[in-house]
């Protein structure tokens, strides 16, 4: 079997399309992705019914879901649909192995999700540094660890 026939099966066995970034990279809908980017393996870009936007430049960990899917609602009978926000990763953002990104957040450039973090909706300023579960906010952590560089 060629290289190219194992990818096609694979994508036709799997529904993980092919990508730019990594064989195990699922990419639902179709998100806008900047140039720069890099996506590590075992993660998920859910842009299915939804705008999701990661900018320029952005380092995304493996194992990261970014999805802008909430079934909760649908699956225990308060909804008869699945709500979809967007979301947005500016430029220069970095997310850690293990995070997740949910429906309706806006992360600002420079800024750094630390592993296993939890984002919420919601908007988190330019040079933030974001850790936890529930997230912790540490609004322009970075700034003034940048503005000194040249």
């Amino acid at each position: 079997m060629t290289p190219e026939e194992f990818k096609k099966l694979f994508a036709e066995l799997t529904n993980f399309k092919e990508n730019n970034f990594h064989p195990l990279v699922w990419i639902v809908g179709e998100p806008k992705i900047g140039q720069g980017v890099y996506i590590g393996g075992f993660s998920e870009v859910n842009a299915k019914g939804a705008q999701v936007h990661i900018g320029d430049y952005c380092d995304i960990a493996s194992f990261v879901s970014i999805n802008s899917a909430d079934s909760h609602k649908k699956c225990i009978g308060l909804s008869d649909d699945v709500d979809r926000k967007d979301i947005t990763l500016e430029s220069h953002v970095f997310v850690g192995s293990h995070s997740v990104i949910k429906a309706g957040a806006y992360i600002g450039h420079h800024s750094v999700i630390a592993a296993g973090s939890i984002v919420g909706p919601g908007i988190i300023p330019p040079y933030s540094l974001v850790m936890g579960n529930p997230a912790i906010v540490k609004a322009g952590y970075y700034k003034d660890k940048l503005s000194g560089q040249s």
